[in-house]
C-alpha cells in the first residue's frame, strides 16, 4: 500500500482516499492531491473578525496601558506596517509615539 501524503491543513498521517480527493479525518480537510495545494499559514483576526496581513495597518479601538510608561495608546491611534508572529501578543508593531512592541488582535481593527 502506498503511504499517503500527510494533510495540508494539520499534518495528520491519518489521511485515507475518497477518490479522487484525500481526506483528513482530524480535521475534515479534503483536497485533490492532482491539485496545487495552497499554504496554510497563520490566521489573524481583528476585533471584527476581518484576517489580518503582514504590512497591513491597524487602528486601535480601546485604550491601552502600557508597562512602564506614564500614558496610554489612544483610541484610534493608527498603527501602521503590522507584523504577524505566533503567540498570545500576535502582532508586532512600532506604535506611533511608544516604539516597537506587541499587540494583540482582539484590539484592533484594520484599516
Amino acid at each position: 500500500m502506498d503511504k499517503l501524503p500527510k494533510c495540508p491543513k494539520c499534518q495528520s498521517e491519518y489521511t485515507y482516499e475518497m477518490p479522487p480527493l484525500l481526506v483528513c479525518p482530524e480535521c475534515a480537510h479534503e483536497w485533490n492531491p492532482n491539485e496545487k495545494t495552497v499554504e496554510y499559514g497563520l490566521v489573524v483576526k481583528d476585533a471584527h473578525g476581518q484576517i489580518l496581513s503582514d504590512g497591513d495597518s491597524v487602528v486601535v479601538i480601546k485604550d491601552l496601558p502600557v508597562k512602564g510608561a506614564s500614558k496610554k495608546i489612544k483610541v484610534g491611534t493608527k498603527v501602521p506596517n503590522i507584523r504577524l508572529v505566533e503567540g498570545d501578543h500576535n502582532i508586532d508593531c512600532k506604535v506611533p509615539g511608544f516604539g516597537a512592541m506587541g499587540l494583540k488582535s482582539e484590539f484592533v481593527k484594520k484599516a
